[in-house]
C-alpha cells in the first residue's frame, strides 16, 4: 500500500476560517492567497495576498499564484469553485454548519496538509475549551432567552453553529426550529414574532458592519428588551476556530452578565468585547 508523501504546498483560502486553521496547525507557509475579509490571525492580513471576497474572486491573480489547491466554504461560493475548476484548479469546498461539522472540517484540513496529529491535538484542545464553557454555564441559576441577530433587514436568525454555541454558553435560543434551515432566506423572522417570544437579551452580529444598537432599540415593542450586545462577526459568524474559542467566550461572558454570574478568569474573552459588557 502506497503512502502519500506529497501534500498541497500552495493553498489559496477563500474564507478566513481555513486561514486561521492552517496558522493554528503551524502550516501557514502553505498559504499563498487569502480572502480580503480575513482578520484572524492579523499577521495573515499583513503577509498574504488578498485574492477574493466572499462571493467573488480575482481569478487571474489566483492563477498567477500557481495554487495546487483552493479551499472554500459554502454553497454561496459554488460559482467561484466552478470557474476555478474550469480553469484547471483543484478546489475543495466545505459546507460546515454545526459545531461538530466545524470540528470535522478542521481535522480534514489538517489531514489534507499531512498534519493529522497536530489536527487531533487542536481538536482536543477545542473540545476541552467548549466543555469548560458548558460546565461554567451549568452554574447559571437560569438560562437567558437569547435572540441572536445575524442581519437586520431582513431580520435573520438561527444559524446552526451559533445556536449550538449559545446553548453551550448558557443561553436558550429564541428560534431553535430554524437551525435546520441552511439558507439565510429560510431563517427570516418578523420583529413582532421576536418580541412575542420575549427575549431577555439580543446579541447582534452583522457581517461586515458595525451593529447599530439604537436602530434595534427603536423597533416597535423592543424598547423594554433589557439587554442588547454586539459580538463582532469575525468572532462568531466564521464557522471555524474563532467561533469555538473567542466567539463562544464572548457569548458566555454576555450571558453570565445577564444571569448575574461571575465567570472564571480563565474563560474570559481575550479580544475586544462590547463596551457595555461589565465582565
Amino acid at each position: 500500500m502506497r503512502t502519500a508523501t506529497r501534500f498541497p504546498r500552495r493553498i489559496v483560502c477563500l474564507t478566513e476560517e481555513t486561514t486561521e486553521t492552517l496558522y493554528l496547525l503551524g502550516e501557514q507557509q502553505r498559504i499563498v492567497g487569502i480572502s480580503g475579509f480575513t482578520a484572524r490571525p492579523p499577521e495573515a492580513r499583513r503577509q498574504k495576498p488578498k485574492v477574493s471576497a466572499f462571493t467573488s474572486a480575482k481569478f487571474d491573480q489566483i492563477l498567477a499564484l500557481h495554487p495546487d489547491l483552493v479551499i472554500g466554504f459554502s454553497d454561496l461560493q459554488a460559482e467561484i469553485a466552478r470557474e476555478l475548476i474550469a480553469r484547471g484548479i483543484n478546489v475543495f469546498v466545505f459546507n460546515q454548519r454545526s459545531v461538530e461539522e466545524i470540528i470535522d472540517t478542521i481535522l480534514t484540513v489538517a489531514r489534507i496538509v499531512g498534519a493529522e496529529e497536530k489536527g487531533l491535538a487542536l481538536v482536543t484542545e477545542l473540545r476541552c475549551g467548549l466543555a469548560a464553557i458548558r460546565a461554567s454555564a451549568d452554574r447559571f441559576s437560569h438560562r437567558p432567552r437569547v435572540f441572536f441577530e445575524e442581519w437586520s433587514d431582513p431580520l435573520i436568525s438561527g444559524i446552526r453553529w451559533v445556536d449550538e454555541l449559545l446553548e453551550i454558553a448558557g443561553g436558550e435560543p429564541l428560534f431553535p426550529e430554524l437551525r435546520s434551515c441552511q439558507g439565510a432566506k429560510h431563517r427570516i423572522v418578523e420583529p413582532r414574532t421576536v418580541r412575542e417570544r420575549d427575549p431577555e437579551v439580543v446579541i447582534a452580529s452583522w457581517c461586515g458592519r458595525k451593529v447599530n444598537k439604537q436602530a434595534i432599540r427603536v423597533r416597535d415593542g423592543w424598547q423594554d428588551i433589557p439587554h442588547i450586545y454586539e459580538v463582532k462577526s469575525t468572532y462568531i459568524l466564521q464557522p471555524g476556530p474563532a467561533a469555538l474559542t473567542e466567539g463562544v467566550r464572548q457569548l458566555h461572558a454576555i450571558l453570565a452578565n445577564v444571569a448575574g454570574v461571575r465567570i472564571p478568569d480563565s474563560l474570559r474573552p481575550s479580544e475586544r468585547t462590547d463596551p457595555e459588557l461589565s465582565q
